[in-house]
């Protein structure tokens, strides 16, 4: 019923994408998006008090965008062995979210520092508009790293400076 209300209000040029405009299809996401968007790939969180586990707690206060991202690392190896993402956004948010899961699995702390922004959003042909997604993705990455990295000195920290109880 709403298709059929929306069909006579809207004008022609707003038509389904088979007769929209070229001016209107360029305005549409790219397939990436609209498949991460879809299909989201690791949706969830980790226990944020597990010493294994790196948060990264981002916004956007402009568009109301706010994005967690959380890894998971291997103490003996310092990969990235797992991460997941919850984000209340835009769909290139989300999108963003599930590309930066993706592309921090199994690499070292240091390589995921070094995804850019613009990466992100070149792999989703993000529009200049939505580059502040491929942003949050960014410093979300920063974030849980230096998360991780935090819970890593002051355990390392507070074992050392424990009393050590001598066997006899």
């Amino acid at each position: 019923m709403l298709r059929l209300v929306g069909k006579r209000l809207l004008p022609q040029t707003l038509a389904p994408q088979s007769t929209a405009s070229p001016a209107l299809a360029a305005r549409r996401y790219h397939e990436r998006v609209v498949d991460h968007y879809n299909n989201p790939r690791n949706v969830g969180s980790f226990d944020k008090d597990d010493p294994t586990v790196g948060t990264g707690l981002v916004g956007a206060p402009a568009c109301g965008d706010v994005m967690k991202l959380q890894i998971k690392v291997d103490e003996q190896s310092g990969k990235i062995v797992d991460a997941c993402f919850k984000t209340f956004g835009c769909g290139s948010a989300i999108a963003s979210s599930s590309v930066a899961t993706e592309w921090v699995k199994g690499k070292q702390m240091e390589e995921v520092l070094s995804i850019k922004n613009t990466e992100i959003a070149k792999h989703l042909s993000l529009p200049p508009v939505k580059l502040h997604c491929s942003m949050l993705a960014e410093d979300a990455i920063k974030a849980a790293v230096k998360d991780y990295e935090l819970k890593k000195a002051k355990n390392g920290s507070s074992e050392a400076s424990s009393p050590k109880v001598a066997e006899a």
